[in-house]
């Protein structure tokens, strides 16, 4: 008899204790906290060579990345997203080839896949779990196919002045050049039948569209210029073309739409009212994205950051703020 009790006995201790166990396993997974990661610069070794990133603010909300438009271009005119350091931290990276990381030459890595996959290199690198994904422009393409093959990774998306849909972002890009006079969009036509894109009317008209369209009349002199001088005209060409609105490289026909409908993690769209997608197009995206809202700031071109600042930074703060309270009901 007293061996049945003490047989019972230490079932029901081991069944307690499995039960304990379990418990815990699960609330340490629900709760467990991003780590605070250490902030400045520093460089992380990727194939093809090395990429600089930059970490900034304290805040314990989820991490935000910043992946800046191109292909060849680099982030700073993606800083005054470091605001949101009191919320929660900021990585802002320069691709490979672009701003301060190291230049490449081949070709071959000229690839969405290498930059998806740098990407993910710089996550595992920093110990994230998850991170919100924050891409504009060309950022936008690495964002949803980073999201297509790493969902698990991603709390949520902003996708700003999108071009994941290059004949749609033609098509816009065109609708855009029927404002300008009847001589420019001659010479549009004809240096795009003859590849000599070096006619002065063909430059003309490129001049005008990036003014008005682009980075509208007025861009912050530094930043503009800092943007000019860092720009990999190379890695552009290869893989965009020749300007914003001729896409000849290898990007020509890409399209991520059928994506969209896979999202599952709350979507922030965004553009600017004069952008080169037009704001039609973004709200028609965002119609195939199951959870997602959709953000035109008036008055704006395509470097939303710059010519829509103040709201800019507020949409995106707020956006994100309000996925950290779904995250922690």
């Amino acid at each position: 008899m007293k061996n049945l009790i003490n047989s019972s006995l230490n079932e029901k201790i081991l069944f307690f204790f499995i039960v304990t166990f379990l418990l815990c396993s699960c609330s340490g997974r629900k709760e467990a906290k991003t780590p605070i990661l250490k902030t400045g610069e520093s460089y992380l070794e990727v194939p093809g060579g090395k990429i600089w990133y930059k970490i900034t603010g304290t805040g314990q909300g989820t991490p935000v990345v910043l992946i800046h438009g191109g292909p060849g271009g680099s982030s700073g005119y993606l800083k005054v997203f470091e605001e949101l350091g009191n919320d929660r931290q900021v990585i802002r990276y320069d691709q490979l080839g672009c701003g301060k990381s190291d230049l490449f030459t081949d070709t071959t890595m000229f690839t969405v896949d290498h930059f998806v996959e740098e990407l993910d290199s710089l996550r595992t690198h920093l110990g994230l779990p998850v991170w919100n994904v924050f891409g504009h422009s060309w950022g936008t393409i690495i964002a949803i196919e980073y999201y297509h093959r790493y969902p698990n990774n991603v709390s949520s998306l902003i996708l700003g002045s999108l071009c994941f849909d290059i004949p749609t972002w033609v098509k816009s890009t065109n609708q855009r050049l029927l404002t300008f006079p009847d001589s420019l969009q001659e010479g549009i036509q004809k240096a795009e039948e003859t590849g000599n894109y070096n006619d002065l009317l063909y430059q003309e008209a490129m001049n005008q569209f990036y003014s008005k369209f682009v980075w509208g009349p007025n861009p912050p002199q530094d930043e503009f210029d800092t943007l000019m001088s860092k720009f990999n005209t190379f890695l552009y060409g290869y893989m965009w073309g020749s300007s914003e609105f001729t896409v000849t490289g290898t990007l020509e026909g890409y399209d991520a739409s059928y994506i969209l409908p896979e999202i599952k993690v709350p979507t922030l769209l965004t553009a600017g009212e004069f952008d080169e997608i037009l704001p039609e197009v973004v709200k028609e995206k965002a119609a195939l994205v199951k959870d997602s809202r959709t953000v035109i700031f008036a008055g704006s071109s395509h470097m939303t950051p710059w010519d829509a600042r103040d709201e800019n930074l507020r949409v995106v703060r707020d956006f994100l703020n309000s996925v950290d309270s779904l995250n922690k009901e």
